[in-house]
């Protein structure tokens, strides 16, 4: 799973990795990103991609209310075109989730112990990722998403049995692109990262308050798994 994650990249980096079609409101690094906050997804109409910001945590177009004990910051890999609330989005809403890595923790004892993950060349990646625009009952539009997971790699399998899917860069074009509506075609890209490309380490456990963030929450410790 991935409940939280870290996104520092510079708004220009950010643009230019993921060719944005236009100048994009400035992103203040984050390093403690949690659900129901509002982040920064890259999504695409025609040939043009843009960022948007939503919610974290999917709320389907066709919600009565928001419910608060259903969990929707993620979504199972497995058999996601047949579920309700991910069969339209799959099809026709995917979107990418830039990142700089996230946290998994490991029951430690009594404890759970935090650990950053981020690519072992600490380039800017991106989540595979879902969104909808659901109608609140004041008629504004709330627009939010999820990010998909699937089995865990080498890497994060001692930590959780699931990861985020990470896209390889040469993928996410396929992700992202508005004529392709079968979701098998792009079921394929949902696999685990390759062994040996993520580097992990443990960190303070301050990162499981999420009102706090900054630089010092990505600080590893001197204990390892």
């Amino acid at each position: 799973m991935c409940g939280r994650y870290v996104l520092h990249s510079s708004t220009h980096e950010i643009q230019a990795r993921f060719g944005l079609s236009e100048a994009i409101h400035v992103v203040e690094p984050r390093y403690n990103a949690a659900p129901t906050q509002q982040l920064p997804v890259i999504v695409q109409r025609g040939a043009e991609r843009r960022m948007k910001w939503m919610r974290w945590g999917l709320v389907p177009s066709w919600a009565k209310a928001i419910n608060p004990n259903v969990s929707t910051f993620n979504a199972r890999a497995e058999g996601i075109s047949e579920k309700p609330m991910y069969r339209g989005p799959i099809r026709r809403q995917r979107c990418l989730v830039p990142a700089d890595g996230f946290y998994e923790w490991h029951a430690e004892g009594t404890k759970k112990q935090p650990y950053f993950i981020h690519r072992a060349d600490d380039a800017l990646f991106a989540f595979a990722g879902l969104y909808d625009r659901y109608r609140q009952p004041d008629g504004t539009d709330l627009w939010s998403y999820t990010i998909i997971t699937t089995e865990p790699n080498a890497e994060i399998a001692p930590l959780h049995h699931r990861m985020a899917v990470i896209l390889r860069p040469e993928n996410e074009e396929e992700w992202l692109a508005p004529d392709i509506t079968d979701p098998m075609q792009v079921a394929r890209l949902l696999r685990p990262y390759p062994d040996g490309e993520l580097a992990v380490y443990p960190v303070s456990s301050r990162v499981n308050n999420a009102r706090l963030d900054g630089p010092e929450m990505i600080a590893p410790i001197g204990h390892m798994l």
